[in-house]
């Protein structure tokens, strides 16, 4: 089902109408933060915009959105590229909707992002660009652990095209298949663990982003392990649209 919405308090329930006509979308209070998963995971979906309301607080809604088709992970340039217009897609029927204050993507490579920066009306933030910036901030040296090393080249573009580079300390990956880490959460923490520690004690990173928007409950969980910052993106990119908003 094309642009289904993740369930959960403060979302809109995909297919509710309103009582004076059939197809209408229930509105509730202010226009929402619309969250775009640009895989098809409706559980991922579901865990990114929990974080998004936990960091956005009670006062903002966020409503979660799958795109139609694609992958359920993006683990590869490919997949980056065919997510993009499915995102594009998926912003443009929450624009459409009348209930988008403002659109967050939340994929690590930011698929679509410059597209609807051009054509929305609203805030436009990929989660990608934000914990990068964030990550540099003030000259902080900083490094990505991740779990896909075929997207080892569009990060480093990403980091090269928002000037940074000069504070990039490098890529740490995790040992294994992307997608068997992901159905054990367990072994994924550990792993992006000792990514983490590769960062801050072989290369000097000051902070370390964890690189993908899936990755977001083990950035939840590695936060307090650490003493140097561990920066989780979906949460830099709701600081950076707090300050848009």
């Amino acid at each position: 089902m094309a642009g289904a919405d993740a369930a959960g308090s403060g979302g809109t329930r995909a297919g509710a109408t309103s009582p004076r006509g059939r197809g209408r979308p229930r509105r509730r209070g202010a226009p929402a933060v619309v969250l775009v998963n640009p895989n098809t995971s409706s559980a991922t979906t579901t865990m990114m915009t929990g974080i998004a309301r936990r960091t956005l607080g009670p006062s903002a809604r966020v409503r979660g959105v799958t795109v139609a088709r694609g992958p359920r992970m993006l683990t590869d340039p490919a997949a980056l590229r065919a997510a993009a217009p499915e995102v594009v897609a998926a912003g443009r029927r929450a624009l459409v909707s009348g209930d988008c204050a403002a659109l967050l993507v939340a994929a690590f490579g930011d698929p679509g992002v410059a597209e609807l920066r051009a054509l929305a009306p609203v805030p436009v933030v990929g989660i990608g660009e934000a914990a990068l910036l964030e990550a540099s901030a003030g000259g902080t040296r900083f490094g990505i652990a991740t779990t896909t090393p075929r997207l080892a080249g569009p990060i480093a573009d990403a980091v090269a095209a928002l000037g940074v580079r000069d504070r990039f300390t490098g890529l740490r990956l995790t040992e294994g298949d992307p997608h068997a880490l992901s159905a054990d959460p367990e072994a994924l923490v550990e792993s992006l663990a000792r990514a983490v520690q590769e960062c801050v004690v072989r290369d000097g990173a000051r902070a370390v982003v964890i690189g993908g928007g899936p990755l977001g409950e083990a950035a939840e969980a590695l936060r307090p392990r650490f003493t140097v910052p561990v920066i989780a993106p979906i949460r830099a990119a709701c600081r950076s649209l707090a300050t848009l908003l």
